[in-house]
């Protein structure tokens, strides 16, 4: 196996594409503001800036801009930026950022949950407890709850307006704000409020603290229940050895795994983890893939065997010639490839950016409008508390939290669980494009099959002689013979233990077969027609011939001495997945096709085996994209599945490319799902997983919409004339804090994700 690193979908040769950390953001709005200036700076043709993951993705014409320049920008709109070069930088960034988060969330809510509480107390008593002097001891108690615990707010509601924008920190900050400035005029200037009544106006400090309070307790939580959402990740890139122990002068060391480069020898021991990927030089042994493949069973791995950083040896000791390191690496190209699609965004992500980047300006006009009304219709003793107080709950419990985190966090925690089970998908696009697939198209060889000839049938004839010992002479003369199916003959013949003996006086005619002499006797293998023209009789073999030609193998007769001894057949084995692979793929309710460059009779016996009805057999690369684009036409969502350089063009014309991981760095690249493992039980996986992760955004999505459409109207107070309720500003902001924690858990639901039972 081998995997490329991919590449942004705007690149192209004369740009690049960089990804940049980005600190100080506070919600998806943030985000959009940062992705929109991006955009429109010179050089740029595409900018991806993901929230859940504080990651930026750019693409840029180098002549026309530079990392620097885009940082700039960054900063101008007011966050922080730095160039991510690495994976494990990546992580480290990511990690940093999100542990100064926490922790300076921590310190804010506790100041706040601290001073916030006896407010409420004050608050509840609801006049039980009175004392001269109450409104100003609420003021002394509220004042550093909106100046400190609020500031992260208030600096994101100012920078939002810099820019011309509104976002959910532009709704807290006048929500809260409103609730402060009008309780601190009304303990200032009491007469002004109560026009002519003795009585002291009522102060809102509780509900402009608890607000603040609320909200800090809401991101505290989501940003601890984000950093699990990138477990994936760092599990992979936890799991790589940090030392490795070369050859260098005749003398072993222990060096930093940085230092190691291509063609160093490397020694590894049995239960430690080999640290490069390379070629087994000596030594042999079994190795733990799982960590690539999710397969438990450990590998057998000789001279010659290609070994990957990250696995684990077993039992044997190996030395190792380092190809590949660093960046080239596979567990490093994989952590890349997750992290790239943990960044991207699916297109029903356009549904919540669309909402979210028209609510806030409707939610203003709906708070102005709820206090507007409550102003008039209220009774004039209390009209201007009851408009006050319902238009900051209209802002506080509206904000877009929820709608912002509905997508990125699911595409961040499905993505991760795919690469746990060895499939790594390329991004929320090709998440929602498998979950649409109805039409799977299965490339044959290295597919459905082995991809390596192999013999299946060894049918003797003559009482004189029995199957070890015609393969035996076979073997001898095919050991010789460069044809293709040759190496499937001698390879059975060592299975069994069996020596090979060597042959003589070797001839090879071309389009008929070989001949030689071996251990004195003249041994033929070849064609009808080859046996015929030695006159050699073959009736009693064209019944077995027959019968192994139209189950798609390929005879050959073998002659000894000048008598049929035997009929042989090569083939191309079905993988023993492939039939209980097609069985789950029609239960998810997809229509299963078989696409291949092999010939009508073999590709129809292989289908019989498997299960498939639609065959189109004998079509060339340029003759796939037809057979593809006539689906797609049909108004089918079209899925494939191949492993060869020839299948390439078919898996960037489908819908949805599917990689057999053991294939072509080629086909990879045109995918947009690799499958380490070649099985294709990983193609129902990866189909299951894409529409568990879909499923949750949905019920993301739902929950986030349902919520404002219940809350906003709710909050505005448009229930009290038929049951009386009103929703207080501290109950919204708790409300609010709860639908964006709900998002993130409901995301890391998948994690626990079981691939059989998800059902069509």
């Amino acid at each position: 196996m081998s995997l490329k690193s991919t590449t942004s979908p705007y690149s192209t040769d004369t740009e690049q594409a960089t990804d940049l950390s980005v600190t100080g953001m506070s919600c998806a709005a943030c985000a959009r503001r940062i992705e929109r200036q991006l955009g429109r700076a010179p050089g740029v043709s595409g900018a991806q800036v993901n929230y859940a993951t504080h990651r930026a993705r750019v693409t840029f014409d180098p002549a026309a801009s530079s990392l620097a320049a885009l940082i700039e920008v960054i900063t101008d709109t007011g966050y922080g930026a730095e160039v991510l070069q690495r994976p494990e930088e990546a992580l480290a960034v990511q990690e940093r950022s999100r542990a100064v988060e926490v922790k300076d969330l921590t310190q804010r809510f506790a100041l706040s949950a601290a001073l916030t509480a006896p407010l409420l107390v004050l608050a509840m008593a609801h006049g039980r407890i009175e004392f001269a002097g109450m409104s100003v001891v609420q003021l002394l108690l509220a004042t550093p709850v909106l100046v400190y615990g609020g500031a992260p707010f208030f600096s994101g509601a100012w920078n939002a307006l810099r820019h011309r924008a509104a976002d959910m920190n532009l709704l807290v900050a006048i929500g809260s704000g409103a609730a402060y400035l009008y309780s601190v005029s009304a303990t200032l200037f009491p007469r002004a409020f109560v026009q002519g009544h003795p009585h002291m106006p009522a102060v809102y400090f509780e509900a402009a603290a608890a607000i603040i309070a609320f909200l800090l307790l809401g991101k505290l939580l989501e940003a601890r229940a984000k950093g699990k959402t990138g477990e994936a990740i760092k599990k992979l890139i936890g799991l790589q050895a940090k030392t490795a122990r070369v050859l260098r002068d005749g003398e072993e060391r222990d060096i930093p795994i940085e230092s190691v480069t291509v063609g160093d020898r490397v020694l590894v021991r049995p239960g430690e983890k080999i640290p490069v990927d390379g070629i087994v030089e000596s030594g042999s042994s079994s190795v733990d893939e799982s960590l690539l493949t999710g397969e438990s069973l450990p590998v057998a791995k000789s001279v010659g065997d290609e070994v990957f950083g990250a696995t684990m040896n077993t039992t044997g000791a190996l030395r190792v010639k380092a190809t590949k390191i660093g960046l080239d690496s596979a567990i490093a190209q994989i952590v890349q490839l997750v992290q790239d699609a943990q960044g991207s965004r699916a297109p029903i992500a356009r549904l919540a950016d669309t909402v979210s980047g028209v609510f806030t300006p409707v939610v203003l006009m709906i708070a102005v409008l709820t206090f507007l009304l409550w102003f008039v219709l209220a009774p004039v003793e209390t009209r201007l508390t009851m408009a006050f107080v319902n238009a900051v709950a209209v802002l506080v419990i509206a904000c877009p939290c929820a709608l912002g985190l509905a997508t990125p966090t699911a595409i961040l925690v499905g993505t991760g669980k795919g690469a746990q089970s060895g499939i790594l998908i390329k991004g929320g696009a090709a998440l929602e494009q498998a979950y649409k697939m109805n039409v799977i198209v299965l490339d044959k060889t290295g597919t459905l099959t082995e991809g390596k000839p192999a013999l299946t049938d060894l049918v003797t004839f003559g009482q004189s002689e029995n199957e070890n010992d015609v393969l035996r002479l076979v073997a001898g003369v095919e050991a010789l013979s460069e044809h293709p199916l040759a190496s499937a003959i001698v390879k059975a013949a060592r299975d069994k233990g069996l020596s090979v003996p060597a042959a003589e006086h070797f001839a090879a005619l071309l389009g008929r077969g070989v001949m030689a002499t071996v251990e004195g006797r003249e041994v033929l293998i070849g064609n009808q027609a080859f046996l015929e023209e030695r006159r050699i009789p073959i009736e009693a073999a064209l019944p077995e011939r027959d019968r192994l030609a139209q189950a798609g193998k390929i005879p050959m007769f073998a002659a000894v001495s000048g008598k049929l001894a035997a009929i042989l057949a090569v083939a191309d084995p079905i993988k023993p997945s492939s039939k209980e692979a097609i069985v789950r793929l029609k239960r998810l309710g997809l229509e299963v096709v078989m696409l291949t460059g092999d010939n009508q009779k073999t590709a129809e016996a292989v289908a019989v085996q498997v299960g498939i009805e639609r065959v189109v057999a004998e079509v060339l690369p340029e003759g796939k994209v037809a057979e593809i684009k006539r689906l797609q036409a049909e108004g089918h969502v079209v899925g494939m599945v191949g492993d060869g350089i020839n299948d390439a063009p078919a898996l960037a014309q489908a819908d949805i490319g599917i990689a057999i991981g053991t294939g072509t760095d080629v086909a990879m690249e045109a995918s947009d799902i690799t499958l380490i493992k070649g099985d294709l039980h990983g193609v129902v996986s990866a189909i299951a997983l894409s529409r568990a992760t879909m499923a949750t955004i949905k019920q993301n999505l739902f929950w986030a919409f349902i919520y404002n459409l219940i809350g906003i109207p709710l909050a505005a107070g448009l229930l009290y004339p038929v049951t009386g309720w009103l929703l207080s500003p501290v109950f919204a902001s708790a409300a609010m804090s709860l639908s964006s924690v709900s998002v993130v858990v409901n995301s890391l639901r998948l994690k626990s994700f079981r691939y059989g039972e998800v059902s069509p």
